[in-house]
């Protein structure tokens, strides 16, 4: 495409260039012309010429008549007097047309040469920007595939703080929320939040947990767990679970499994060695207090009440 515009250009160029033109009256012509000439009639002079008449072009008076009586309607006619211009001349060719016309078409072929150099370039210029992306690209994921690593170093060595039950070994019907270092590196727990919510089944809770007005039966101070350490963050007994109950026959409507009791809550805790300004980590936990022969206290409730971040 490129190729045939270039040829179209240096085309156009070539037929804007003038080209010499020859031409020449014929003694025929001439011949024809003085024979159309009409002669004057007797008795009356022969017309005065102006010198630009002369040079070859046309008088504006085409009849000169000296004898007013001619014009009488009696009196024959007038001849009239045609001139007719000879044929122009066209200008030679001159040395300067002919250098002109040379460097015209030096520059027309210096243009496409051009042109097809400028469309190489353009060719070895894509092939570099498309390497280059490439190579963008490959670095690219090389670098997420490093931080992707070194995320995973990091997450290896953080504390994990895990959430278990424990019975209480005094107390019958007792049990106790355990908040457990799994990691590698020591955890100091700054905030803890349960809250207690009666409904059917796990299916009937709020899908999101809400821990914003939920509060701790016991006063929390804040602990430093070191790599496997545990420690008591929510004790549940079946003698507190009259005071978490509306009234009387909603206790005993959990104790003959229509509704069930969930206590579930949010442990906000730091990781020692990291800066101060790094956010801090969370794991939320919900448990469900079985009634029986004898009691207990399991994990239970959906995905987003259990879960570590």
């Amino acid at each position: 495409m490129s190729r045939h515009c270039a040829i179209l250009f240096l085309a156009v160029a070539i037929a804007q260039v003038p080209a010499p033109l020859h031409a020449q009256a014929t003694p025929g012509a001439q011949r024809a012309l003085s024979e159309s000439r009409p002669q004057s009639p007797p008795g009356t002079s022969a017309p005065t010429t102006h010198p630009s008449q002369a040079a070859g072009h046309v008088a504006t008076a085409p009849t000169l008549i000296e004898n007013p009586t001619a014009l009488e309607p009696s009196a024959a006619s007038t001849p009239q007097i045609i001139v007719t211009a000879p044929p122009t001349t066209p200008s030679a060719w001159t040395w300067h047309d002919r250098v002109l016309w040379g460097a015209n078409l030096v520059l027309v072929i210096l243009g496409y040469v051009g042109v097809l150099l400028a469309l190489k370039t353009l060719k070895h210029i894509q092939k570099q920007t498309d390497f280059g992306v490439t190579a963008a690209q490959a670095a690219l994921q090389c670098a997420n595939a490093a931080l992707e690593s070194s995320q995973a170093i990091v997450d290896s060595g953080r504390p994990w703080i895990v959430v278990t039950v424990e019975p209480f070994m005094t107390v019958e019907n007792g049990f106790k929320v355990m908040a457990t270092n799994r990691g590698r590196t020591p955890a100091r727990i700054t905030a803890t939040a349960d809250r207690v919510r009666i409904a059917a089944d796990e299916t009937k809770l709020p899908a999101t947990p809400d821990y914003g007005t939920g509060k701790s039966s016991v006063q929390f101070e804040p602990i430093i767990l070191l790599p496997g350490e545990s420690a008591g963050i929510r004790p549940v007994r079946r003698a507190d679970l009259h005071a978490l109950c509306s009234s009387e026959d909603e206790y005993r409507r959990i104790e003959r499994w229509e509704q069930k009791l969930f206590i579930y809550g949010r442990v906000t805790y730091r990781d020692m060695i990291s800066p101060a300004d790094q956010p801090s980590h969370e794991t939320d936990w919900c448990c469900w207090y079985v009634f029986g022969d004898k009691d207990a206290l399991v994990l239970a409730g959906p995905p987003e009440y259990n879960h570590h971040k």
